[in-house]
């Protein structure tokens, strides 16, 4: 006979039947790294670009041979862009022979 909490069943959402819960999804770490690399054109992109890449290689999982989610893409791509573009506006606003 079964008592109270020692019944005969496993509870039904075992680690062997789910993925393990410890961290963010993959398309939530493509929608914040798509928000970093927007924020990032206007404000702070030599910290918010990279934060976006490292967003998107996240959440495509750390590899390029499979199947690339888009946000994933978009926010590597953006991050990218965005931290290459606040790179030449820093050796542009430097004194003396700037870049820009």
């Amino acid at each position: 006979m079964a008592g109270f909490g020692h019944g005969t069943r496993r509870y039904p959402r075992s680690r062997s039947r789910t993925r393990s819960r410890t961290g963010p999804d993959r398309a939530t770490l493509g929608i914040i790294g798509v928000i970093c690399a927007v924020v990032g054109f206007f404000t702070l992109g030599i910290i918010l670009g990279p934060a976006a890449m490292v967003c998107g290689w996240l959440a495509m999982g750390r590899t390029w041979s499979r199947s690339r989610p888009v946000p994933a893409l978009i926010a590597l791509v953006l991050g990218a862009v965005d931290t290459l573009l606040a790179i030449i506006w820093l050796a542009g606003t430097t004194p003396g022979n700037g870049l820009l």
